[in-house]
């Protein structure tokens, strides 16, 4: 019986569970890929890498070299790079590609939410909406909230799960944490922080979810910035079931 190469390219919670879910099967050989930007990760089962490839050109023989059978985009949904990057790798090999991309979240009634295309554009909004902000888009989108020419009266709570690095805003108070928040918990923060408004991407998923509902009962608006486009001509799977199905498929075990 022959033994399918399945390379992960992983980091989120749908990418260890499709992992864990995969070991056990003696007919595929999974490798996950780790970018290596949390200091420490949670590593899914199996053997496991950590790093970049050197853009598409250097997961392309990545692929080539380890005779990868299959590609399963399973990355944040904000990994356009590495998404763009994998669909290039893919098409240059004739690896199938899959990717697992969690639902967005859906704004119910009482919601304030406010779109933006970029963290630039939700930075500009700030002023309009509130001066004490909860930041949970991460430690890369920093820049965009730490321009000097900015409102310096507005304080920002940044939650992140490693400690960021400068430039920071000016009023800053870092809180290091992992998900998943509770409804509770996230309740008391914006209470205690006397949080006006919430910056956040969407994410989707429920391990952060709780700071929307706690936005809500609050009355408070929040600023979601859009994810970026997945890939044309890629098949998506919404959950771990679905790439489950596609890949057996793909393996010729479906």
């Amino acid at each position: 019986m022959a033994v399918r190469h399945v390379l992960i390219l992983g980091g989120t919670t749908e990418a260890r569970q499709l992992a864990a879910d995969l070991a056990g099967d003696p007919a595929l050989r999974v490798t996950s890929s780790l970018a290596g930007r949390v200091a420490e990760p949670r590593l899914p089962a199996g053997p496991v890498r950590i790093g970049g490839f050197g853009g598409a050109p250097g997961l392309a023989g990545w692929l080539r070299e380890h005779r990868a059978d299959v590609l399963v985009d399973a990355t944040h949904p904000y990994a356009d790079t590495i998404s763009r990057h994998a669909a290039r790798a893919a098409a240059d090999t004739a690896v199938p590609l899959l990717v697992l991309r969690r639902p967005g979240w859906t704004a119910v009634p009482g919601d304030r939410w406010v779109p933006a295309d970029s963290p630039e554009q939700a930075a500009a909004l700030l002023p309009g909406l509130g001066r004490r902000v909860f930041l949970t888009t991460g430690r890369q989108e920093l820049t965009a909230f730490a321009d000097p020419a900015g409102p310096a009266d507005l304080f920002f709570l940044l939650r992140s799960v490693d400690a960021p690095e400068p430039p920071l805003p000016r009023h800053t108070e870092v809180l290091l944490a992992r998900g998943p928040f509770t409804l509770e918990g996230e309740r008391a923060l914006l209470r205690e922080h006397r949080i006006e408004v919430l910056v956040t991407k969407d994410s989707g998923g429920a391990a952060t979810a709780a700071k929307l509902t706690a936005a809500r009962e609050l009355g408070l608006p929040v600023v979601m910035v859009r994810r970026p486009p997945t890939p044309t001509d890629v098949p998506v799977a919404p959950t771990v079931p679905d790439a489950l199905a596609w890949i057996r498929a793909a393996c010729g075990d479906g």
